[in-house]
């Protein structure tokens, strides 16, 4: 009995010894290194994270895989109507049935625009960007691209997203739709999509419209009077899960599974990445949170 006494104490002395040992090493040495945080392990099939003030990389997996990018591509529609020369946000595009007929035949996300209804090119981009609106996508390539067809708009503005994208250095990225629904296509990388959207974030208007959580658009009706619209809630649940999140924009679809590229900023420090394919819309948020906190403990 006594002996089991002995041995305990012996076994707390040891214990408080080897701890102090610890502090005193630490305290030695200071903090512990950046690299000795624990790299996480995310569900997604692809991810890149960097610090966006610095562009250096923090975290890689297969970063330069190419896949299907789902809605993430909508950040690049914005970017192209954000980019356009004496741009006017208020000007008035009116919805077409042809924008309708078309999430109708994908079974598309949707803002919900009204045929006959004119929507200022601002309210467009908040319905692109927080419900995904393929319709709002399709209206601002319809209003932003050139040519004398609807067709033919919407392949010049393609082709700006393509030539966007060669000009930022998005090597292994190729457009072939306006929204992520691509035809075979429509791929990108996790390093060349956090490369678009960091760029992206540079216009006070995408930043604006990226990190607001619902937005009500009223819109004038075919005979001028004002309908305000039922409100648009962006997808993106890290702007309520996740304290700092100034962005992105989700995506998902059968090939891209679910993707989110996200940015959040703390203590004047911001973090952007992306995760592409994805297992559920829980998960995508469960492995950018964990990119997020291993990118700000670098």
């Amino acid at each position: 009995m006594i002996t089991g006494i002995k041995g305990t104490r012996f076994r707390r002395a040891a214990a408080v010894t080897v701890t102090t040992g610890a502090v005193l090493a630490a305290g030695a040495f200071g903090a512990a290194p950046a690299g000795a945080v624990t790299t996480p392990t995310i569900a997604a099939a692809g991810g890149y994270v960097m610090n966006n003030g610095t562009a250096k990389t923090l975290y890689t997996k297969a970063a330069d895989t190419q896949r299907s990018t789902g809605s993430t591509t909508k950040i690049m529609t914005a970017k192209v109507v954000l980019s356009q020369p004496n741009l006017n946000l208020d000007a008035k595009v009116t919805i077409q049935k042809a924008y309708s007929d078309y999430i109708v035949a994908n079974t598309a996300s949707s803002a919900h625009l009204i045929v006959g209804d004119k929507v200022t090119v601002r309210q467009l981009l908040y319905g692109l960007m927080l419900p995904s609106g393929c319709d709002a996508a399709y209206a601002l390539a319809d209003k932003f691209g050139s040519g004398s067809t609807r067709a033919a708009r919407v392949k010049s503005f393609i082709g700006k997203m393509n030539t966007t994208a060669k000009s930022l250095g998005m090597t292994k990225t190729k457009f072939d739709s306006f929204d992520g629904i691509g035809n075979g296509n429509n791929y990108s990388t996790p390093r060349d999509l956090t490369k678009l959207a960091s760029s992206a974030m540079k216009s006070a208007t995408f930043r604006t419209v990226v990190k607001t959580k619902s937005y009500t658009a009223k819109t004038v009706t075919k005979t001028g009077s004002t309908r305000t619209m039922a409100a648009w809630t962006n997808t993106n649940t890290l702007l309520s899960s996740y304290s700092g999140t100034i962005g992105v924009k989700t995506g998902s679809g059968p090939e891209a599974k679910y993707c989110l590229v996200f940015a959040a900023t703390r203590n004047g420090k911001t973090i952007i990445g992306t995760v592409l394919a994805s297992t559920s819309i829980t998960q995508r948020a469960t492995d950018a949170t964990k990119l997020l906190n291993y990118g700000f403990a670098q």
